[in-house]
């Protein structure tokens, strides 16, 4: 490791100074050609307050072209690699590859319209309400270089004046009378095209939800006239075009409900609207208000009643559109979902929803080969044989079954840590609706699920045991909306049998009961709920995401049964102890965007699980760890804690088996674009595991008032390549803080010796990982 982390260093130090040395020069140029290398735009208005002529000039700025080529400290990596990179003779390879895709082509003095982008200032300015705008440009160039100013004085800012919705006597003018008192033009507010545009908008989404099917936001103008005041306001009157087709003006409703669920475009002959010709509703299988055209009954047509929200005689509305086909893909069984809406009887404004549905294969078989490595010192390899069934009993409920088989080696690391093999076969049921004995509503775009699964694992830990894990559950998972998930098992049951338990093992854990109930038999039984809230997916500044996660196991039973491990009386289903307990975790991050480029991504985990009643302790498999490549990345895999217990004390196999009943880890990235690809990090972990309970095997492992005292920390740097397709991570990290050092001698940086080869191969530790940490 230590010639590997000794190369990636050599390499990085070079490679920065060819940068150095090549990326700010302009050799490349040819006779008369500068490198464009920027533009910006100075404010000539004093009289504008400070906030809103910096806001003004980013703007503006925003909408200059082209930009100039992308840097990284002042340096332009992309330029360099097109620089001396030679033309490619084909459209692919790695030359090509190297020169369009991580390449830059050179932005040129010559290829900036500078007479464009002082017109586009100007109108830009204008839409702001700066009606007297004018700007002017200057070129700035020096050894081969140019830059260009843009000075513009807007002129005072117009504001809105009186604001009026024209009225009439139709229906639908009395539709936008009813939406003016939540309209977005306010008097005094800044005149403001794009506020405009979005009151616009405004009221065609409303109106949609009217039945206004055929209204467009095109059909409303908003005149303005700014002669009426001489204190810079501007009066504007909103009202519908005088060409606005009848149609538009015309609320519909629903007819018949048409769903066509085998529809292929290939086999089927199309009519007006790109609907099936010769549609006879009278062969079709009439399901409450809906026609089902299935005549190879695929489908059982009440899947379609709950997720349609049209009926006869509704009047249209777009949410109940959008909801209804967002439901459709959401059922996972059909490929593509078209829908159509016909006039059927324009006297008395109805028409005719079609639904037009693809299946997707409904059956697939996939082979999976994976391989991994990890921070505890294991690399190895895993296949997955995948058999799906999207349609398995008419419903488009979804089976899917797998077979796998894995293993792991121990490549360094211990002598004595012991090779892992894995082996087993699971299925999952997944039913689109709420299979219970009450009746659940949901309005969400997303179809409910009863998800019912049971599997079976092998795990083979060669030279020490073997264990035998069952599997089994029953549960609901339903979504409220796009960033709120509900998991709820009313049963989780697992049981894990030991088997092949050798001598070595006994040997070594004979004196260590911590180590000997690894391999008791475990059962654990019990409801387990977990609440999901998300808003990554937003273009915000700043987004958050949460899980939290409560499981409870045996309390039913321990209730009933009065079992009391602490007092010898333990009780037994068919021959093993339950185990009772309640556990919670929370997984909390928020992510702060500082611009396209940098962001700022932090993690808070908090757990804790207390044994009661019929147990004493958390099983093995249900208790926290920390370490690794996903969690605190100066400290391998399960190495760190219980507090200050120091794992190094075992025996090498277990130097990887350290687990806690108490969970606390903070992690903070600050993440940086580069270009392309290739990005970086640094990176600060902090945290620990505990005991609820004190054991005397491991010392120092109970949670404590000194608990602050017995907090690990560690940095590093990461970078990560971002292929699209998978980020492949590389985190190099140290410790700077060690929980099991001697107590007030924890903090690691008088220790630290990067001259020293053993000390680089005991502190630094280089994680390799696909995707982001968090």
């Amino acid at each position: 490791m230590g010639k590997i982390q000794t190369y990636i260093r050599s390499l990085l130090v070079s490679g920065f100074a060819v940068l150095i040395s090549s990326c700010s020069n302009t050799k490349y140029l040819n006779e008369g050609e500068m490198l464009f290398t920027g533009a910006e735009v100075k404010i000539e208005n004093d009289s504008l307050p400070r906030k809103e002529r910096k806001e003004l000039k980013e703007q503006l700025e925003d909408n200059l072209t082209p930009k100039p080529n992308s840097s990284f400290l002042g340096l332009r990596p992309k330029l360099l690699f097109y620089n001396i990179t030679k033309e490619p003779e084909k459209d692919k390879g790695l030359r090509y590859w190297m020169k369009y895709r991580l390449g830059e082509e050179p932005v040129l003095l010559q290829d900036v319209d500078r007479d464009f982008n002082r017109e586009i200032l100007v109108n830009y300015s204008e839409n702001k309400g700066y009606f007297n705008a004018n700007a002017s440009y200057d070129t700035i160039s020096k050894n081969k270089k140019a830059e260009i100013i843009y000075t513009v004085n807007p002129g005072p800012r117009y504001r809105l004046g009186l604001v009026e919705y024209e009225k009439d006597s139709t229906l639908i003018n009395e539709e936008i009378q009813n939406l003016t008192d939540k309209s977005l033009l306010k008097t005094d507010e800044p005149f403001d095209l794009d506020v405009i545009k979005a009151e616009r908008e405004r009221i065609d989404r409303n109106l949609k939800e009217r039945g206004f099917y055929y209204f467009s936001p095109e059909n409303i103008i908003v005149q303005a006239d700014s002669t009426v005041s001489n204190d810079h306001k501007v009066d504007v009157n909103v009202k519908l075009k005088d060409d606005t087709p009848q149609l538009a003006k015309e609320q519909f409703t629903i007819d018949k409900v048409i769903v066509f669920p085998n529809y292929n475009i290939d086999e089927v002959k199309l009519g007006r609207y790109g609907i099936p010709a010769h549609i006879d509703t009278i062969s079709a299988y009439k399901y409450e208000d809906i026609y089902v055209m299935d005549h190879d009954n695929k489908f059982k047509p009440k899947i379609f009643d709950r997720a349609l929200y049209f009926k006869t005689g509704d009047l249209y509305n777009r949410s109940d559109h959008n909801l209804t086909l967002s439901r459709l893909i959401n059922l996972g069984v059909f490929k593509f979902v078209k829908n159509e809406f016909v006039v059927s009887d324009s006297a008395n404004h109805k028409f005719d929803a079609y639904y037009l549905l693809t299946p997707r294969e409904l059956q697939s078989l996939r082979l999976e080969a994976l391989g991994r490595t990890n921070s505890a010192n294991y690399a190895g390899s895993e296949l997955n044989l995948n058999w799906t069934h999207r349609n398995i009993f008419r419903g488009a409920e979804q089976l899917k079954v797998a077979v796998f088989g894995a293993f792991d080696v121990q490549m360094g690391g211990p002598k004595d840590a012991a090779n892992i093999f894995r082996a087993g076969a699971n299925a999952q049921l997944s039913i689109p609706r709420i299979v219970a004995p009450f009746r659940f509503q949901s309005s969400s775009a997303f179809v409910p699920r009863t998800n019912i699964s049971i599997g079976y694992e092998f795990m083979n830990r060669t030279e020490l045991y073997t264990l035998n894990n069952f599997n089994a559950s029953f549960g609901y998972l339903w979504k409220e909306n796009e960033r709120k998930e509900h998991d709820l098992k009313i049963i989780d049951i697992t049981y894990v049998s030991p088997a092949n338990v050798t001598e070595k093992f006994d040997s070594i854990s004979e004196n260590n009961p911590f180590m000997q109930r690894i391999v008791e038999p475990q059962l654990i039984f019990g409801p387990i709920y977990s609440y999901t809230y998300t808003n990554t997916m937003l273009p915000k500044k700043n987004t958050i995401y949460y899980r939290g996660r409560l499981d409870l196991a045996g309390n039913l039973a321990g209730l009933i049964s009065g079992g009391n491990a602490k007092e010898g009386n333990q009780k037994e289903i068919f021959g093993v102890p339950f185990s009772q307990y309640a556990k919670i975790e929370n997984d909390f991050r928020f992510y702060h965007k500082l611009d396209d480029k940098n962001s700022i991504a932090t993690r808070l985990i908090a757990g804790v699980a207390y044994p009661y009643g019929n147990s004493e302790h958390i099983p093995f498999s249900r208790q926290f760890f920390i370490g690794g490549s996903n969690s605190i990345r100066a400290f391998r895999a399960r190495t760190l804690g219980p507090g200050s217990f120091d794992p190094r004390t075992l025996d090498n196999a277990f130097f990887f088996d350290q687990s806690g009943d108490v969970k606390l880890e903070l992690n903070a990235e600050y993440r940086l674009n580069l270009f392309n690809f290739l990005n970086l990090a640094v990176f600060a972990d902090a945290g620990n595991i505990w005991l609820v309970n004190e054991d005397p095997d491991r010392p120092g492992g109970k949670f404590s008032k000194d608990w602050l005292d017995e907090i690990a920390v560690g940095a590093g740097l990461g970078l990560r390549m971002d292929f699209s397709i998978l980020i492949l991570r590389l985190d190099l990290a140290m410790p700077l803080r060690v929980p099991y050092f001697e107590k007030g001698d924890r903090w690691a940086f008088d220790k630290i010796d990067f001259s020293s080869s053993q000390w680089r191969r005991d502190n630094l530790i280089l994680n390799i990982a696909i995707g982001y940490p968090f």
